[in-house]
């Protein structure tokens, strides 16, 4: 927040900026490919520390093989490992797999809830991952703050907190609980294509008239359009 706006400027200015990144970013969505709620929480658990694009580069060959939380909790560690190798992290990737899909198994029947309280009972999955899966994968609003979330929150002055659970309760309460998912979407797209964590394009950002920060990055305009990304990090 600015030091001198009021919380209900907040909120129009935060709802302001919100709608201008749906209409520049109209496709807005999540950059992890999926077909059902099981498959979209093992590719985020998997997107940890690497990229949407490369666990989308693996992801037909491990369901193909591994269709179900009762398939891969009967997988073959050697196997499984093989298939996640890529992404780095394997060993404890392929852990987080086999734990995560026997919980599934043993205490869901086999379907992954669509209730965050039961989502974060399950083996490496926080409240992260779990609004990821409520917000795309059973259309529940939830709020997902990672990096990009996170680093445009406090950038934009929506909130100062640094703790995720913390960011996701502020920024919650200045949006109607409808429009949390696709908000997560615009930021973060926003974050992976133009405001960069070292050098926001500030000049060529269509929020910049209501960013505190603006001035952060470099303010020409030809400058600024040089770093914009058209898509996520590959």
């Amino acid at each position: 927040m600015r030091a001198d706006e009021t919380h209900t400027g907040l909120v129009r200015r935060a709802r302001k900026i919100d709608r201008v990144l749906a209409q520049t970013y109209p496709d807005a969505h999540i950059e992890l490919d999926f077909d059902d709620p099981f498959q979209l929480l093992c590719v985020t658990v998997l997107s940890a520390q690497t990229t949407d694009r490369r666990v989308n580069a693996v992801r037909p060959t491990l369901f193909a093989a591994y269709p179900d939380a009762a398939a891969m909790a009967a997988a073959d560690r050697t196997v499984l490992e093989g298939i996640v190798g890529p992404l780095g992290f394997f060993r404890a990737k392929t852990d987080a797999l086999l734990k995560l899909s026997a919980a599934i198994v043993e205490r869901f029947d086999g379907e992954v809830p669509g209730r965050l309280d039961d989502l974060v009972t399950l083996p490496g999955v926080g409240r992260k991952t779990a609004n990821v899966v409520l917000g795309n994968g059973f259309d529940v609003p939830g709020i997902t703050v990672d990096t990009h979330f996170g680093r445009l929150a406090r950038r934009l002055g929506f909130t100062d907190e640094t703790d995720p659970v913390k960011v996701e309760h502020a920024v919650g309460a200045l949006f109607p609980k409808r429009d949390w998912t696709m908000l997560s979407h615009h930021l973060i797209w926003h974050g992976r294509r133009c405001c960069h964590a070292k050098k926001p394009a500030c000049g060529a950002c269509p929020v910049a008239r209501w960013c505190p920060a603006f001035g952060e990055g470099p303010t020409d305009p030809e400058t600024a359009t040089a770093l914009l990304k058209t898509q996520g990090p590959a």
